[in-house]
Protein backbone atom coordinates (compact mmCIF):
# COMPACT_ATOMS: atom_id res chain seq x y z
CA UNK A 1 0.00 0.00 0.00
CA UNK A 2 2.96 2.05 0.62
CA UNK A 3 4.28 2.22 -2.54
CA UNK A 4 1.16 3.26 -4.22
CA UNK A 5 0.73 6.06 -2.35
CA UNK A 6 4.79 7.05 -3.36
CA UNK A 7 3.50 6.49 -7.01
CA UNK A 8 0.24 8.80 -6.52
CA UNK A 9 2.77 11.18 -5.35
CA UNK A 10 5.29 11.18 -7.58
CA UNK A 11 2.71 11.60 -10.33
CA UNK A 12 0.96 14.67 -9.11
CA UNK A 13 4.34 16.02 -8.14
CA UNK A 14 5.08 15.79 -11.92
CA UNK A 15 1.48 16.95 -13.10
CA UNK A 16 2.39 20.04 -10.98
CA UNK A 17 5.52 21.10 -11.96
CA UNK A 18 4.74 20.24 -15.72
CA UNK A 19 1.38 22.96 -14.89
CA UNK A 20 3.90 25.65 -13.63
CA UNK A 21 6.46 25.18 -15.99
CA UNK A 22 4.12 25.35 -19.32
CA UNK A 23 3.75 29.26 -21.00
CA UNK A 24 1.13 30.57 -22.70
CA UNK A 25 2.76 28.96 -26.16
CA UNK A 26 1.55 25.91 -27.90
CA UNK A 27 4.12 23.46 -28.48
CA UNK A 28 5.48 24.60 -32.16
CA UNK A 29 7.24 21.94 -34.46
CA UNK A 30 10.36 22.73 -35.17
CA UNK A 31 12.39 21.93 -38.42
CA UNK A 32 13.72 19.52 -37.15
CA UNK A 33 10.27 17.86 -36.32
CA UNK A 34 9.05 18.72 -39.38
CA UNK A 35 12.26 16.66 -41.21
CA UNK A 36 11.47 13.50 -39.52
CA UNK A 37 7.24 14.09 -39.64
CA UNK A 38 7.56 14.37 -43.50
CA UNK A 39 9.81 11.11 -44.24
CA UNK A 40 7.10 9.39 -42.43
CA UNK A 41 4.37 10.98 -44.28
CA UNK A 42 6.00 10.30 -47.57
CA UNK A 43 6.75 7.07 -46.64
CA UNK A 44 10.96 6.60 -46.30
CA UNK A 45 12.62 6.41 -43.01
CA UNK A 46 14.78 9.39 -43.63
CA UNK A 47 15.48 12.26 -45.97
CA UNK A 48 19.04 11.47 -46.10
CA UNK A 49 21.49 12.89 -44.11
CA UNK A 50 20.31 15.68 -42.23
CA UNK A 51 22.66 18.56 -40.98
CA UNK A 52 21.47 21.61 -38.66
CA UNK A 53 22.31 24.47 -40.80
CA UNK A 54 20.63 26.88 -38.30
CA UNK A 55 23.87 29.06 -38.63
CA UNK A 56 23.65 29.81 -42.29
CA UNK A 57 20.39 31.77 -41.98
CA UNK A 58 20.14 32.67 -38.84
CA UNK A 59 22.81 36.30 -37.17
CA UNK A 60 22.25 35.15 -33.57
CA UNK A 61 22.91 31.43 -34.57
CA UNK A 62 26.17 32.29 -36.34
CA UNK A 63 26.78 34.96 -33.24
CA UNK A 64 26.10 38.00 -34.35
CA UNK A 65 23.20 40.88 -33.56
CA UNK A 66 19.86 38.39 -33.94
CA UNK A 67 17.86 40.44 -36.90
CA UNK A 68 13.98 39.90 -37.48
CA UNK A 69 14.81 38.45 -40.65
CA UNK A 70 16.74 35.23 -38.81
CA UNK A 71 15.07 31.70 -39.26
CA UNK A 72 14.94 29.96 -36.16
CA UNK A 73 16.07 26.55 -37.75
CA UNK A 74 17.22 25.26 -40.79
CA UNK A 75 17.51 21.47 -41.37
CA UNK A 76 19.51 20.70 -44.79
CA UNK A 77 18.84 16.84 -46.29
CA UNK A 78 19.26 15.43 -49.36
CA UNK A 79 16.01 15.69 -50.15
CA UNK A 80 14.88 19.29 -48.59
CA UNK A 81 16.08 22.01 -46.72
CA UNK A 82 13.79 23.16 -44.29
CA UNK A 83 13.50 26.50 -43.09
CA UNK A 84 11.69 27.53 -39.65
CA UNK A 85 10.79 31.12 -39.22
CA UNK A 86 9.38 32.95 -36.50
CA UNK A 87 5.93 34.14 -38.52
CA UNK A 88 4.60 33.41 -41.78
CA UNK A 89 5.13 36.83 -42.96
CA UNK A 90 8.90 36.57 -42.30
CA UNK A 91 8.64 33.03 -44.77
CA UNK A 92 6.79 34.41 -47.17
CA UNK A 93 9.51 37.47 -47.26
CA UNK A 94 11.90 34.62 -47.96
CA UNK A 95 10.75 33.03 -50.21
CA UNK A 96 9.05 35.91 -52.29
CA UNK A 97 13.19 36.87 -52.72
CA UNK A 98 14.35 33.15 -53.33
CA UNK A 99 12.30 32.83 -56.21
CA UNK A 100 13.72 35.91 -57.50
CA UNK A 101 16.73 34.41 -58.00
CA UNK A 102 15.25 31.42 -59.11
CA UNK A 103 15.73 29.14 -56.89
CA UNK A 104 12.22 26.73 -55.89
CA UNK A 105 10.99 27.61 -52.41
CA UNK A 106 7.85 27.11 -51.43
CA UNK A 107 6.25 28.44 -48.57
CA UNK A 108 3.84 26.42 -45.95
CA UNK A 109 2.96 28.45 -42.87
CA UNK A 110 6.02 29.92 -41.11
CA UNK A 111 8.20 27.12 -43.32
CA UNK A 112 9.96 26.98 -46.39
CA UNK A 113 10.79 24.34 -48.20
CA UNK A 114 13.62 24.72 -50.35
CA UNK A 115 15.88 22.56 -53.16
CA UNK A 116 18.84 24.33 -53.99
CA UNK A 117 22.09 21.82 -53.62
CA UNK A 118 22.65 19.92 -56.06
CA UNK A 119 21.49 16.49 -54.50
CA UNK A 120 18.04 18.47 -53.67
CA UNK A 121 17.12 19.72 -57.36
CA UNK A 122 16.94 15.80 -58.35
CA UNK A 123 14.37 15.66 -55.87
CA UNK A 124 10.52 15.42 -58.34
CA UNK A 125 8.32 17.69 -58.91
CA UNK A 126 6.17 15.11 -57.61
CA UNK A 127 7.71 14.45 -54.27
CA UNK A 128 8.08 18.28 -53.77
CA UNK A 129 4.24 18.82 -53.65
CA UNK A 130 4.06 15.70 -51.93
CA UNK A 131 5.87 17.70 -49.20
CA UNK A 132 4.33 20.56 -49.34
CA UNK A 133 0.83 18.69 -48.61
CA UNK A 134 2.31 17.21 -46.15
CA UNK A 135 3.56 19.64 -44.14
CA UNK A 136 0.37 22.11 -44.87
CA UNK A 137 -1.66 18.89 -42.81
CA UNK A 138 1.16 19.19 -40.10
CA UNK A 139 1.15 22.57 -39.74
CA UNK A 140 -3.07 22.56 -39.92
CA UNK A 141 -2.98 20.60 -37.17
CA UNK A 142 -0.45 22.69 -34.62
CA UNK A 143 -2.85 25.44 -35.09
Amino acid sequence: MRHRHTVTAIAITALALTACSSNDEPDRLTAEEVAAELADATGVVDLGDQTDNTKLCSNEAAGKEPHKNDCVQLIATYTVSIYEYETPAVAANWVKEMKKVGSDWRQVDRFALAWTSQEQKNTSDQRRTELVAALEKLTASED
